[in-house]
């Protein structure tokens, strides 16, 4: 059986995973058992190369296919010489069979199984949760709930198996009690709720065992894409040597009323540091000088009418919305942007403006946060949280396009089906201009002749991946967006990292 590898960029619903399971033992002709026989035993394996040392497991057990892992890593690690303490929770329904047969070879080698309302022994290294896994669609019980609390409080490692429980894996809500997990260890496939939503509150570090079924689920087509920087060369190639400026498109960016100038001159910068070959902007004459003087690669002009329909003219992609505010100049401007077909992207002001006055076009990149994204719905931001996909497919399907929904996870669909998570980023980028820098990066990469989707999906990594590598030098409290301009250069050249000392 093959090692734990790197994570696949392939995301399966949770709906399809007894599919998954059943077809892909069928096609390496063994039975379910046995699947659960190689997961438990990635599980151990897994664990044992993390914590060597530690050597007594506590082991939390569920009433149905988790827990049957567990039961297996128990049977594992007492015969490897550890000690084990078991303790599991009894229904009033069987076990699923595979699940059964795992219970029964662990009473039969001798093991013990504990009520949960045993007392946790004093001495315990590793506590190994197989509690609840990929069905959960609610908050937990009891028993539940007290064991997760109780495992969140020891000072033991914790090490989830395929999900840290009381984590919605469709969705990555977290309805109730969920599990802390220092480590996770998912299998076959990625579910959602690792990915987005509150999961980087729970599954810790992320590890991905196939069980054997790497070829096979390579010939499946999943509906969902997982994308992080190593991905990033399938967008990005070296430029050619005799390209020039007017190569890398020429973008129009609007917005910067009365004293946002910082939102534009953030914009425009991330543009140019994305590789767009000229930058214009169009903003209130009191922010001309102020760009200039920070950055004069950009091309900065008094927001007019007759300035704005040049520009319209001129550029090969718009971006509006940065500081653009909800006053008549900015109505002004976004009535006459819309008139355009060419590619654009909205944000910002832009898209409070859009929730006003609706429309559906297919030229258009929007990139909501959660409360843009709720204006956008007409609902609650708690709404948009507690199911962050379905949001995202809303906003496809009403808007039209190509929608970033912006977060940890952040997902980028299209009205025609596609669906992606970006996987990286950090908490360093909950402050203020990320999203103006966001902005830049996506337009400038559609510039670039990427697609609006792609260029939305590589956008996205490489400002989080950016924002990532800003992370490891300083870390994340009191990161600024444009520190991201200092590693952003790596990542729309996917090329140097391989280079880079």
């Amino acid at each position: 059986m093959n090692n734990p590898t790197s994570l696949p960029y392939a995301v399966w619903p949770v709906e399809a995973m007894a599919h998954l399971e059943r077809d892909g033992a069928d096609a390496l002709g063994i039975t379910l058992f046995e699947l659960m026989q190689r997961a438990g035993e990635a599980v151990f394996n897994h664990i044992r190369a993390l914590w060597p040392e530690k050597q007594h497991w506590l082991i939390l057990c569920g009433q149905g296919n988790n827990g049957g892992d567990g039961f297996i890593v128990a049977r594992l690690a007492q015969s490897a010489g550890l000690a084990v303490t078991v303790i599991a929770c009894e229904g009033t329904r069987p076990l699923p069979e595979e699940a059964r047969q795992a219970r029964e070879a662990w009473l039969a080698v001798g093991g013990v199984i504990h009520a949960p309302s045993i007392h946790w022994p004093e001495q315990v290294d590793i506590i190994v949760d197989a509690l609840l896994g990929t069905g959960l669609n609610r908050a937990p019980k009891e028993p539940y709930q007290r064991l997760i609390e109780h495992a969140n409080a020891h000072r033991a490692a914790v090490f989830a198996v395929d999900i840290p429980s009381g984590l919605v894996a469709a969705d990555g809500t977290a309805p109730g009690a969920v599990i802390s997990a220092e480590h996770t260890l998912t299998f076959i496939a990625l579910k959602p709720g690792l990915l987005t939503g509150k999961a980087r509150d729970y599954v810790g570090q992320l590890h991905y065992h196939s069980l054997g079924l790497d070829d096979w689920l390579a010939a499946q087509r999943a509906p969902f894409a997982r994308y992080d920087a190593a991905y990033l060369t399938h967008w990005l190639t070296p430029r050619k040597p005799t390209s020039h400026k007017g190569d890398h498109g020429k973008l129009a960016i609007i917005g910067g009323d009365h004293g946002t100038a910082g939102a534009i001159r953030m914009t425009g910068e991330a543009a140019l540091r994305a590789g767009a070959g000229l930058v214009r902007v169009l903003t209130h004459k009191d922010n001309i000088s102020p760009l200039l003087a920070a950055r004069p690669e950009l091309m900065v002009q008094e927001l007019s009418r007759q300035a704005l329909d040049d520009a319209l003219e001129w550029a090969d992609v718009i971006i509006i919305g940065p500081g653009l505010g909800q006053e008549e100049w900015g109505k002004k401007a976004l009535q006459q942007v819309e008139n355009s077909h060419k590619p654009m992207l909205w944000d910002a002001d832009a898209l409070n403006l859009l929730a006003i006055n609706p429309n559906k076009r297919q030229n258009r990149i929007i990139t909501p946060h959660p409360g843009e994204a709720a204006r956008l719905l007409n609902v609650k931001i708690s709404e948009i949280e507690s199911d962050r996909l379905h949001s995202v497919k809303r906003l496809a399907k009403r808007y039209g396009g190509v929608v970033v929904l912006k977060g940890a996870g952040t997902l980028i669909a299209s009205e025609d089906g596609l669906l992606a998570v970006a996987d990286v980023g950090n908490a360093g980028m909950a402050t203020g201009g990320m999203g103006d820098v966001l902005s830049g990066i996506i337009g400038s990469l559609t510039g670039q002749k990427l697609s609006l989707y792609d260029a939305a999906c590589a956008g996205c990594v490489a400002h989080g991946a950016a924002a990532d590598a800003v992370s490891k030098r300083v870390g994340t409290r009191g990161m600024l967006a444009t520190d991201l301009f200092s590693e952003l250069y790596l990542f729309v050249n996917p090329e140097m990292l391989n280079t880079k000392e």
